[in-house]
């Protein structure tokens, strides 16, 4: 079945967005063929909301050096021909392929702005604000300033995985935050406040279902989650439980770090 701009507009009307600013997920893979491709589904998000962001990370900037801090989630000097091959950010490099052909459709969009972190920019169309507020101490600030607005996380045909703002809940509660390192024209910037894993975000779906917008489009779900409600209750989970959320991989070092740290 062929998705059109038409049923991708109605559709997320139906999320109760239009007065909101949304920090967006998406795979549109999921969603089968989709008429426009990315360019449809972005402009049927603005249609349907109050401004956009996304991430646009670019982990090719990151350096691995050869020593560093104990208790990062690293092994140090294990990635000499990744090292080789980093490269310096520029505010038009490409965002990662991991953000997904959406992501990057947002960045080129004329009208896109992008913060200028060097590993954890994002890009948003009237979320100024929003974008700008990002240091290179505080990756999370535009999460935070979302949520101040009354925001929502919106997850197009993806789940809580690749969820960045349960990222910010977990430094909230407390949790261990990591130091990476980025490549820059001129020099190495060190960035803290680098996040831990994601591959057990999906635990905390039954307890923000309450919080939850869904709508079915094509093959894909589409879910909306209150963002305050969101960071709220992931906070109360980890402070219930230090473990929650962490993944069950035995070679995940952010997560074994944060579990024994």
């Amino acid at each position: 079945m062929m998705i059109t701009h038409t049923t991708l507009k109605n559709s997320l009307a139906a999320l109760g967005l239009q007065e909101s600013l949304v920090i967006a997920h998406a795979s549109l893979k999921a969603f089968g063929f989709i008429e426009g491709g990315a360019d449809a589904m972005l402009n049927a998000l603005l249609d349907s909301t109050r401004g956009v962001i996304m991430p646009a990370f670019t982990y090719k900037t990151m350096l691995n050096p050869e020593a560093g801090p104990p208790r990062n989630g690293i092994t140090y000097g294990s990635e000499a021909n990744l090292n080789k091959m980093a490269e310096a950010f520029q505010p038009d490099m490409p965002a990662d392929k991991l953000m997904g052909t959406l992501a990057e459709t947002l960045r080129k969009h004329p009208k896109a702005k992008r913060s200028s972190h060097p590993i954890q920019s994002y890009a948003g169309i009237r979320a100024d604000s929003i974008i700008y507020s990002q240091t290179i101490f505080d990756p999370f600030a535009p999460i935070n300033a979302l949520a101040e607005s009354d925001g929502w996380a919106l997850l197009l045909g993806v789940d809580h995985t690749v969820n960045t703002s349960i990222h910010y809940a977990e430094k909230l509660a407390g949790r261990m935050q990591f130091i990476r390192w980025a490549l820059l024209p001129d020099r190495v910037v060190e960035c803290p406040n680098f996040p831990g894993d994601s591959e057990g975000f999906n635990a905390i779906a039954p307890f923000v279902e309450k919080y939850t917008r869904k709508v079915k489009v094509g093959d894909a779900l589409v879910q909306a989650v209150h963002l305050r409600s969101l960071l709220r209750t992931v906070i109360e989970q980890i402070h219930n439980n230090p473990l929650a959320l962490l993944c069950d991989r035995k070679d995940c070092e952010r997560c074994e770090a944060v579990r024994w740290g």
